[in-house]
């Protein structure tokens, strides 16, 4: 296998969900129609997430530095705005930097609008976000683990148990952002985007039939950066 061919391998598309701010509806000026623009942030830089995976013997967490993710970076890729990460549930896009879905990298993170379609899917965001029952966003992005250049990784060791943090400093490319109902914690796909924590008794859903239902995209995730974990620590 060339080094090219093992760097590919070693990229993995990977979904993380945190607790977005200022997720409105903007208001509407005096005798105008009610407003259908969507906005808030997508992506928060330094805001560290929500246990990646957490068992006896270690926890994991992740943070986006800021730079990680630029606006020229997004202007190069193909970035849907979905529900639930459901790609069938579209609700605007931008193409190489065009399109309905506008965004701004700023200190904070990567604050986005778009006006919701008129559609069935458009009215139903609409309507969550505006009862407060959808209040916060994630998105998919690719980086490489294995690589220091693109994640930084740090241990601390408390009575016996290792904390892990792992920085991204670089991202390849942005899939998409999406409202989400639970966005405290991390998923991997429309059947994992809300687990809570990566506990053992969920773990054990990777070789049994359980309730938790992790898909396979999930299983190999954290598979992935369980393994890597084990040998750096």
């Amino acid at each position: 296998m060339t080094n090219k061919e093992q760097m590919k391998k070693e990229k993995s598309r990977f979904v993380r969900c945190y607790q977005a701010t200022e997720l409105h509806i903007r208001e509407a000026s005096e005798g105008d129609a009610p407003s259908r623009i969507i906005a808030g942030y997508a992506i928060l830089f330094g805001v560290e997430s929500s246990p990646l995976w957490s068992d006896a013997d270690s926890e994991a967490r992740e943070i986006i530095a800021p730079g990680a993710i630029t606006k020229e970076l997004l202007d190069g890729c193909d970035i849907k705005f979905t529900m639930f990460h459901d790609r069938t549930l579209i609700l605007a896009r931008s193409r190489n930097g065009e399109g309905t879905l506008q965004y701004v990298v700023d200190d904070k993170g990567v604050r986005f609008e778009f006006e919701a379609p008129a559609t069935i899917d458009g009215d139903k965001a609409l309507e969550l976000v505006k009862r407060g029952d959808i209040s916060g966003c994630s998105f998919a992005f690719t980086t490489s683990y294995r690589d220091s250049q693109c994640v930084e990784r740090s241990v601390k060791r408390v009575d016996g148990r290792s904390f892990i943090t792992y920085t991204v400093r670089s991202v390849d490319a942005v899939y998409d952002f999406t409202l989400a109902a639970d966005p405290a914690y991390p998923g991997t796909s429309v059947e994992a985007r809300e687990l809570e924590s990566l506990k053992e008794e969920t773990l054990k859903a990777e070789d049994t039939d359980n309730e938790f239902s992790i898909s396979e995209t999930a299983k190999a995730q954290i598979r992935e950066m369980r393994s890597f974990a084990a040998k750096r620590i």
